[in-house]
């Protein structure tokens, strides 16, 4: 009798262990790299098929309710931009990489070096004079063909700088003959932009400018980022916050139970599946808690307010876990609501003081900066000022910066010429 609970022990104990060692791994993989994460575990098993859960749309599996609360278009296209059927910025070039445009095997490939020598933002960086030692040419004939990149989708790729890009724009807008001069004159004088303004033609050139890309890959700048959220928040039809995870997107393990072969290798992948499939659902189990105890600490954001200090350590304590493996369950894993989708570590802040937190901070200079005056923009010592003035909390002008920069808002001085951009 004590033998038989041994060995019974043992077994829980090793099942527990197999299921652990699958779970990490499976834990710390983003919703759409989850099937990769698994396939070491399935490629030797001949008893286990995975099969993936990526077959249908992917705005039909988000609740509604996410889409018809308070999400504007503009970020419900975002959302559609995010999913998996997004082409590259590489593969839109590579369609147009070849004639009426570039119709020689030289031409082709010049566009081809342009192409491969492109910054994240779109500008090109490559080493024209080496290319051009290598392929005994002139650098005038390589930036005749270069400059063609000025007929190529998206207008504006392949330019140099800001300016060689406007002008790649501008050849594509609807600008009159008349005010054609003055927007050459004012793109090639970008900083000395004020001093245009009382020719006749400003206001159109000024309009015809506000709808350029800056930079002009802006649209792609994204492309990597296959985010598909784990989770769902929202309020019900009940107005009561429901959160739901996103499991029709989760691989299905296919376990043949009627292998047609017995044998101790056959019985022990068995088990070796069931362990998979175990893990997976401690994953689910992990991260649907981690949400509820999101909504729980975190209510206030989603019903519009600021997010509040919550340490890695808070939840690790209510779990019974370590603080790496809270780290793990939200590492590369999103969450959709009614006001985006964010990513869970966003949750998680640094407090100021007891009651204030960098992520509402960083909110109310988001508000400031969006409603500021635009002829005179809030300096980082006025934002700093009036954060002071709001918060009760000490803080230094560098810091404001450092959160500016994080946010991705420029300097008062540049946002003032942005501004008269886009007049």
């Amino acid at each position: 009798m004590v033998a038989l609970k041994q060995t019974t022990t043992l077994e829980t104990k090793h099942k527990l262990s197999n299921t652990l060692r699958n779970w990490l791994p499976i834990l710390h993989s983003s919703l759409s790299d989850l099937g990769e994460a698994m396939a070491p575990f399935v490629e030797a098993n001949p008893v286990v098929e995975v099969k993936s859960g990526y077959e249908e749309d992917y705005e039909s599996k988000i609740p509604k309710k996410i889409f018809s609360s308070s999400v504007s278009n503009s970020r419900t296209e975002q959302i559609e931009a995010l999913t998996i059927a997004n082409r590259s910025l590489y593969d839109v070039l590579d369609e147009q990489l070849g004639a009426p445009l570039f119709p020689t095997p030289m031409s082709q490939k010049i566009a081809l070096f342009v192409a491969q020598n492109l910054d994240e933002n779109g500008y090109y960086e490559g080493e024209s004079e080496k290319f051009c030692q290598e392929n005994s040419m002139s650098i005038e004939e390589f930036e005749r063909i270069r400059k063609r990149f000025a007929h190529v989708e998206p207008v504006g790729i392949g330019a140099k700088d800001i300016a060689e890009s406007f002008m790649f724009q501008l050849e594509s807008s609807d600008i009159s003959d008349t005010a054609y001069p003055l927007a050459c004159e004012v793109i090639n004088d970008l900083s000395n932009i004020y001093s245009y303004s009382k020719r006749p033609e400003f206001s159109e050139v000024m309009r015809i400018i506000g709808t350029f890309k800056n930079p002009p890959a802006i649209e792609y700048q994204e492309e990597s980022a296959q985010v598909i959220p784990d989770l769902m928040i929202y309020f019900n039809d009940d107005d009561q916050i429901e959160v739901k995870l996103n499991d029709a997107y989760y691989p299905s393990i296919i376990i043949d139970n009627a292998y047609g072969v017995e044998h101790d290798f056959i019985t022990q992948k068995l088990k070796e599946a069931k362990s998979l499939v175990d893990a997976l659902e401690m994953r689910k189990a992990t991260l649907y808690k981690v949400g509820l105890m999101i909504v729980e600490y975190q209510y206030d954001f989603f019903v519009g307010g600021a997010i509040m200090p919550l340490t890695l350590k808070t939840l690790a304590d209510e779990f019974g876990h370590n603080p790496s493996t809270i780290s793990r369950a939200i590492a590369n894993k999103y969450i959709a609501c009614d006001r985006g989708i964010f990513a869970m570590k966003e949750f998680f802040t640094t407090a100021i003081d007891e009651d204030v937190s960098n992520a509402a901070i960083k909110e109310f200079v988001v508000g400031l900066v969006k409603n500021e005056n635009r002829k005179k923009p809030l300096s980082d010592m006025k934002l700093l000022e009036l954060i002071q003035d709001k918060f009760k909390v000490q803080m230094v002008r560098r810091t404001i910066a450092k959160y500016r920069k994080q946010l991705n808002i420029a300097g008062s001085s540049e946002r003032k010429k942005l501004y008269s951009l886009s007049v």
